[in-house]
Formats: structure tokens, C-alpha cells, sequence
């Protein structure tokens, strides 16, 4: 199966650099690419891609692109691609309407997987920013991470979960678990709405804060 893909990024080496590592990747098909937030809008709208790989800081700006292209009919999933390690950046990505953030300086084999994990709609954001991601979505969010967030949790819930915080999607966990497939989204729509996250990132994020402080055993 190919994920097709579009790009918005206002440097050309590197713009012309990420098509030719997805050109040349297994699954992946490059349909267009723009320099600016209304270039992506507009690409995105008349091609439909299954990804839309957008630059932070492109004329226009990354999240205004993000949040346009959210708010259409059917939109591709969103990632943001980087130099900015900000969490503020992060989490306004996220709000925005973002499943993935990824930082510029990965390997090509690191971009696919993460590529591949947002094609999948399990959502990522690169290693090392996720606690402070969390720190910056309670402060804008006056939420406080604690062991009771996750007391409404069912055995089961916990297990897939515990699953997600490792990086596994969907299938993955319903593999390990010996489940369906849609048995595991139903599950994670629950998680969601008790935990009070927006999507799987957070969800993670939340749970990485609780366990790792050993709250939560």
C-alpha cells in the first residue's frame, strides 16, 4: 500500500532533498510540493494526499496551514517537520490539528518509520520532547498529571494504554493482545475521553508522566 504524500517547506535543498528520500522509500509517493502555508492549503486540496509534511516556520506559518487544512472535509493526516525543539511549538502543533512533530536531523529510515506510524494514525512526536510537551499542555491547559487520571481506566484499558506509551499501534497491540483490530479503536476512544486527550500523543504523554514518576505501578 503507498501513502501519498505532499510537502511544504520553504527551503528548496531540503524541500528537494525530503522528496527524493520518500521517492526512493518503500510505500511512499510524493504528489506535490509547495513553499508556503497557502501553497500547502492549496496542494493538499487538489490532491488529497494521505500526508501532508509541513515546516513550522514557511511563510504563512505551519500551524495557520495546520489548522486550515484540519478544518477540510476529508484532511490528510498532518505532520510538522522541524527545526524547532519548543514545546510551546509542539503543543500549539497538536492543538492546531497535527498527529505527528517531528525534528529536523533525522535519519531517512527514522523519518519513514515515523511516517509510516502517522499514515497508520497512531500519531508521534520525536523522543526526547514528550515530557516537555506535557509541562506545556498543563500550563495551558490548568490540567495537573496524577495516578487518578487513570483510575477510571479498566484492566483492559490499561494494558493498551501501557502499549500506546510504548510506541505500538494499533495492530501491533491488537496482535499482542489477541484482539481485533477495531476492538483496539474502540478501546482507545474510551482512553480518550477519560483521560481528557485529544489524541494518542497526549494520551501517551500522560501516561509516560504518570508511570515514570512511579505513581502508577
Amino acid at each position: 500500500m503507498t501513502t501519498s504524500v505532499v510537502i511544504a517547506d520553504d527551503h528548496p535543498i531540503f524541500r528537494d532533498g525530503l522528496q527524493r528520500t520518500l521517492d526512493e522509500a518503500d510505500g511512499f509517493e510524493v504528489l506535490a510540493a509547495g513553499s508556503s502555508a497557502e501553497e500547502a492549503v492549496s496542494l493538499v486540496g487538489t490532491h488529497q494526499p494521505d500526508i501532508a509534511i509541513l515546516d513550522l516556520s514557511m511563510p504563512g506559518g505551519g500551524i495557520s496551514a495546520t489548522r486550515q487544512i484540519a478544518a477540510m472535509a476529508n484532511p490528510p493526516f498532518i505532520a510538522i517537520l522541524t527545526v524547532s525543539e519548543n514545546s510551546s511549538d509542539v503543543a500549539d502543533a497538536l492543538e492546531a490539528g497535527a498527529v505527528g512533530y517531528i525534528v529536523k536531523g533525522v535519519t531517512a529510515s527514522e523519518l519513514t518509520a515515523s511516517l509510516r506510524s502517522i499514515a497508520a494514525g497512531e500519531g508521534f512526536v520525536s523522543p526526547g520532547l514528550a515530557s516537555r510537551v506535557l509541562l506545556q499542555i498543563n500550563a495551558d491547559t490548568g490540567m495537573s498529571v496524577n495516578s487518578s487520571m487513570l483510575d477510571d481506566l479498566t484492566h483492559r484499558e490499561e494494558e493498551i494504554l501501557r502499549r500506546v506509551a510504548k510506541g505500538l499501534s494499533n495492530r501491533e497491540i491488537a496482535d499482542e493482545l489477541d484482539l481485533q483490530e477495531k476492538t483496539v479503536k474502540h478501546y482507545m476512544t474510551a482512553i480518550l475521553s477519560k483521560l481528557h486527550a485529544r489524541n494518542r500523543v497526549e494520551a501517551a504523554l500522560i501516561a509516560h508522566d504518570v508511570w515514570n514518576k512511579g505513581d502508577y505501578l
